[in-house]
């Protein structure tokens, strides 16, 4: 397991370098936020980050996950047959939550309360601007997580990801898309937040179920992040989280390289679950060129054969074009 390497580019918080957030691995900027207010307040004291929050609060509930002290913090499935969960979800206005965290902070073994992938603008009117976040003219979503010490397993996202701690201490620990193999990733459905995530507890693994993972661990990458801190995390790459103190809120934000009429490609990984993987070995090979061909291999040389009016979905796609494909595929899928 090696650190994350520190980005050793041009830095401005207010204008984040495209370099960095359009990078092909993870990288942590140590400091990059310690001028936030909220960051300014946490350093204070929890009670102080309370404050500050509910001075912005608009009473706008959230969704809290509550895990008995059994589990340690990690949210993750009940039993071995992967079909519920470990945490009761309730809706709580954001008080009620900072009062919770602030009243189990000194129990040693206290339930895990948590509040994830919350619309930061949807609860914190205004956080942003007194917050900043130079991302440019990316259409980003920016959430807030907030709780004690949870752990989140090795899971991956689509978009790409920009995450400022503002209060309490995180340890990520990330992992090249190409370790899927080695992280024993659990199923596409039921999720415990969306994303299939790794079957692995990362504090206590079985080798003996889950022998590659020595492999993935070597692979890895980790920090621990302090306030004011932030780590950007590529698309795909995986990424395990565990909150390190009794109150910890990290600011997270999300954006894709492409325009948003462009479809998610796990979408396409469940159609050829459906469609290719049971084919027989002779005909996945085929389609194994063909991909190669017309997706991973792709370039102009491709279509440039073709009379412009004829490449549909061969070509350059637009918006127009996306849409077309997408209500054909529909009705193909409706038969």
């Amino acid at each position: 397991m090696k650190d994350i390497p520190a980005w050793t580019g041009p830095f401005d918080p207010d204008a984040l370098p495209g370099e960095l957030l359009s990078a092909d691995r993870p990288f942590v900027v140590r400091g990059g936020f310690a001028h936030w207010p909220v960051v300014q307040a946490a350093r204070q004291s929890d009670v102080a980050l309370a404050q500050y929050l509910m001075n912005l609060y608009n009473g706008v509930r959230v969704a809290l996950f509550e895990l008995a002290p059994e589990a340690r913090g990690r949210v993750f499935y009940a039993d071995e047959t992967l079909s519920s969960f470990n945490f009761k979800r309730h809706a709580a206005t954001l008080d009620q939550v900072l009062t919770g965290l602030i009243g189990v902070a000194q129990n040693p073994e206290p339930p895990a309360l948590y509040v994830g992938s919350t619309t930061v603008e949807a609860v914190l009117p205004g956080f942003m601007e007194a917050n900043l976040l130079g991302l440019g003219e990316r259409d980003a979503l920016v959430s807030l997580w907030l709780g004690n010490r949870t752990r989140i397993a090795a899971h991956y996202d689509l978009p790409d990801n920009f995450a400022i701690v503002a209060a309490g201490r995180r340890r990520f620990t990330v992992f090249p898309p190409e370790q899927i193999h080695n992280l024993y990733v659990g199923p596409l459905d039921p999720t415990p937040a969306g994303q299939p995530v790794s079957l692995v507890d990362f504090e206590q693994p079985d080798l003996q179920r889950f022998p590659r993972f020595s492999q993935a661990w070597e692979a890895g990458e980790q920090v621990v992040l302090e306030p004011g801190d932030a780590l950007f995390i590529p698309s795909m790459w995986f990424h395990h989280v565990e909150s390190l103190d009794a109150v910890n809120l990290l600011i997270n934000a999300w954006w894709r390289q492409v325009p948003d009429y462009v479809d998610s490609p796990l979408s396409t990984l469940r159609l050829a679950l459906m469609t290719l993987r049971d084919l027989p070995e002779k005909e996945r090979r085929i389609w194994a060129h063909h991909f190669d061909h017309f997706i991973f291999g792709a370039d102009t040389s491709t279509w440039a054969h073709l009379p412009e009016s004829a490449r549909g979905l061969l070509g350059p796609i637009d918006e127009t074009l996306s849409r077309q494909a997408r209500a054909h595929l529909l009705n193909q899928l409706k038969r």
